[in-house]
């Protein structure tokens, strides 16, 4: 539930005239890209961090973008007139402190993103427990495609565009609304500051360990995005979702439920997964219309659902978007497929959550008929170490061949030994219910491991919400080199 006292969430005041901007924090993903971004449009940026490292260091160093290391008030001698606050930062940052001290404005990510980029445009905001990235990319190239030229800020790499953001002439700004918190001084997710015209609301789970303490809190936060949603407005939302149905009736304007039941005003029947993705037939959009997608997956047929409603909810073409749907070219870390090498499939995947494990694999099985499944998996995210998933993971690799966890490096832990993930019960209890498994100390000897027992045939896919150590190329050059 609420914290006491925690506001829903904190705008604080921009001035009136931006022209030079300091970002705290500016190596990470998102905010190098916002950098940019602040770039393309005629502003002067710098930044400060920790560690900065490729490639992200690349990108500042190609776009003239310079950086400082560590944190000291002096970064700010420069004279900005506005400084962005990453997630980063926390309250005693000596620049944050030095911004306050000095009076230079001081804001969230999240809010100057909305003030200086979509005030103007109309707010695409995809939300979701899952589905976000692979949803935000798959609208763009839709709406794209069908001729909209929309804007779009998503946390992977869009690869039909090669990019983490369009800025786009059209009407349309696609963004990915992160349920995660802003900043030190604000713990509202960050989807309450995108100014919602259209939403997507795909599903809602438990996730985000390190912030949420319950399932309530989430909820509660998917609501106060629907409060948002007044006439003029639209709502996208799974039907064969109850908890995001039931936040849906809160909207008060358009909502548009789609998905596979009767419930669903656009509605995908039929559906037949296959090698080159999933055909169904597309119902509420007129004629039926037989669709095929380059994605896999059931999961990825709600996503199809919702970017399809989106497009038919801003006017777009629906043979426009029903032929860009075959020609989707996914997001890195999605189903990526990184190479072969001795007749070895090696996939790169996000999922780390178990709805998410149990569909990706579903997929994967289709998309891959015939062939040995190994499933290796890093349970590294807040939520992955806590054992509120403990009989959830055991259900969740049923799809496998042969499942391997890997344990993560050693990091802080704010949970208890009653707490966490007991990693040798799921193995067993995957073992139990019919699945070879095993666990690994690290990726070096999970690499070690897979480099012996992998056989010519087999898909490998890695599914962790970090680089696992690059270990995708590494077993890839250990199976050439064998």
């Amino acid at each position: 539930m609420t914290k006491p006292n925690q506001p829903w969430f904190v705008r604080r005041p921009m001035p009136a005239r931006v022209e030079k901007v300091h970002l705290i924090g500016i190596a990470g993903a998102g905010m190098g890209a916002f950098a940019c971004m602040l770039q393309d449009i005629g502003l002067e940026v710098r930044g400060s961090d920790l560690n900065v490292y490729p490639p992200m260091s690349d990108v500042l160093r190609g776009r003239g973008i310079a950086w400082m290391e560590g944190w000291d008030a002096a970064h700010l001698d420069w004279g900005p007139d506005l400084v962005i606050v990453g997630n980063v930062c926390r309250r005693d940052n000596p620049e944050s402190v030095a911004a306050e001290a000095r009076g230079i404005a001081a804001v969230s990510f999240p809010q100057a993103f909305s003030d200086l980029f979509l005030v103007d445009r109309v707010p695409v905001v995809i939300t979701g427990t899952h589905g976000k990235t692979t949803t935000t990319a798959l609208t763009t190239w839709l709406l794209h495609q069908a001729g909209l030229d929309p804007g779009m800020l998503v946390g992977g790499v869009a690869r039909d565009f090669d990019a983490t953001y369009l800025l786009g002439a059209g009407a349309a700004f696609v963004v990915e609304g992160d349920e995660y918190d802003t900043a030190w001084f604000d713990k509202g997710p960050k989807f309450l500051h995108y100014r919602p015209k259209i939403a997507v609301l795909n599903n809602i789970e438990f996730d985000h360990a390190d912030v949420y303490d319950s399932l309530e809190e989430i909820i509660e936060n998917f609501e106060r995005l629907v409060d948002l949603l007044g006439p003029g407005t639209t709502l996208l939302v799974n039907a064969d979702d109850p908890r995001a149905m039931a936040c849906a009736a809160r909207a008060g304007g358009q909502v548009t439920p789609y998905g596979f039941g009767e419930g669903a005003a656009l509605r995908a029947v039929d559906v037949e997964p296959g090698a080159e993705g999933c055909d169904f037939t597309l119902l509420g959009a007129g004629e039926p219309r037989r669709v095929r997608s380059a994605l896999a997956g059931r999961h990825n047929v709600w996503n199809a659902l919702a970017a399809l409603g989106v497009g038919l909810a801003l006017g777009a073409s629906l043979d426009a978007m029903i032929a860009a749907l075959g020609t989707y070219g996914g997001v890195k870390k999605r189903q990526e497929e990184k190479g072969e090498a001795a007749g070895v499939l090696v996939i790169d995947d996000y999922a780390h959550h178990p709805t998410a494990i149990d569909e990706t694999l579903a997929a994967l099985r289709a998309r891959y008929p015939g062939r040995r499944l190994w499933a290796v998996y890093e349970p590294k995210s807040n939520t992955a170490r806590r054992n509120v998933h403990q009989q959830a993971y055991a259900q969740a690799f049923t799809a496998a061949d042969e499942v391997v966890l890997s344990r993560p490096f050693q990091k802080e832990d704010r949970f208890g030994p009653e707490e966490r993930l007991d990693v040798n019960r799921l193995v067993a209890d995957i073992a139990a219910a019919g699945t070879p498994a095993r666990y690994e100390d690290g990726s070096d000897a999970t690499l070690a491991y897979l480099a012996g027992a992998v056989r010519a045939g087999d898909v490998v896919v890695f599914m962790a919400s970090s680089g696992f150590d690059g270990i995708h190329d590494r077993l890839l050059a250990a199976l050439a080199a064998r």
